[in-house]
């Protein structure tokens, strides 16, 4: 499966999968859906990665602070 999702989403160009738009009027291909699917998996891979990072960059940021704040009293 993961295979030819791959392929199908290699081989829709970014204008044709952009261009689709989900409504009540017309239901997305099973190739179209796989290609929406895997953008969105990705999308949010990306912005939970970005996110932990954030969330770990700014609890360093604050034990340091702490440490520098014990170190100079």
């Amino acid at each position: 499966m993961v295979i030819f999702v791959n392929f199908i989403f290699e081989n829709m160009s970014e204008e044709e999968l952009n261009s689709y738009r989900l409504t009540s009027m017309e239901e997305p291909s099973d190739e179209m859906l796989s290609a929406i699917m895997k953008e969105a998996a990705e999308d949010a891979r990306k912005r939970g990665e970005e996110a932990t990072r954030k969330y770990f960059d700014e609890i360093n940021r604050q034990a340091q602070k702490i440490i520098d704040e014990r170190n100079n009293s």
